[in-house]
């Protein structure tokens, strides 16, 4: 009797080669090229920005790839809306902008002195910026970990305010000082008796450049009280600190 016929397997998955024959496709393979392409995707998210998630640790509004994206785009708002934190669109160094209610403001709680008003942060999104009323003794301090700044970066460090229509006092110029955790200081006078009102004015405090590793908190100052003037007409907005041009 002749040989049985030998058994043909079938297979699974295959392809046609160009005689027509069937050519076993491994099925490992095409599923290792679909992983490879999904990691491919992911790894086209570029690497988060400076200490990003030590910064925004204690945020709970959203995830952490959403923080990420929010801080590409208009920025995130930290502890309690009293702080921002962005990115910069062109060199991705970290931005910030500590607002009034983040600040210490020598007789803020006060409404003789001082009085809070919403104004517009972004199109959506409103803050509170403090209004001076009357005081002679002027004085706003505010605070930011040094380690948050993207290292090797100059930064400028500003206060926003606007002078309104009935500011008055000011012929004394004031304060601005940064005052660093080994005691450096940088300091410089403004004087605003001739500035303009009505329009945002950027009163620089000083320059930033942090090192790998740097820690401890940089504090930045407005103040005057040597003069003894009573002073009317500030409208403070909060500080930013953002890379210089």
């Amino acid at each position: 009797m002749g040989a049985a016929p030998s058994r043909q397997e079938t297979p699974t998955d295959s392809s046609r080669a160009g005689d027509g024959r069937a050519v076993p496709v491994s099925t490992s393979s095409a599923a290792s090229a679909t992983g490879s392409n999904s990691n491919q995707a992911q790894s086209k998210r570029p690497p988060a920005p400076h200490m990003f998630h030590e910064i925004v640790a204690q945020e709970k509004t959203a995830t952490a790839a959403e923080l990420e994206d929010q801080v590409h785009g208009e920025g995130v708002y930290l502890a309690g809306k009293t702080k921002k934190y962005w990115v910069h669109e062109k060199s991705r160094c970290n931005c910030f902008m500590l607002f009034p209610r983040g600040l210490s403001i020598t007789w803020s709680d006060d409404p003789r002195y001082w009085s809070w008003h919403p104004l517009k942060e972004t199109s959506d999104s409103e803050i509170e910026a403090a209004s001076l009323q009357n005081v002679c003794w002027l004085e706003i301090h505010g605070k930011l970990e040094l380690s948050h700044l993207t290292p090797g970066v100059n930064y400028d460090v500003v206060f926003e305010v606007m002078l309104t229509e009935a500011a008055y006092g000011w012929s004394t110029p004031v304060n601005l000082r940064l005052k660093f955790p080994d005691g450096t200081v940088q300091e410089r006078k403004e004087n605003l008796q001739e500035r303009p009102r009505k329009q945002w004015l950027e009163l620089r405090a000083g320059e930033v450049k942090t090192q790998p590793g740097q820690m401890g908190e940089v504090e930045i100052s407005l103040f005057e009280y040597d003069a003894g003037l009573w002073k009317k007409g500030l409208l403070v907005k909060g500080i930013k600190i953002v890379p210089s041009e």
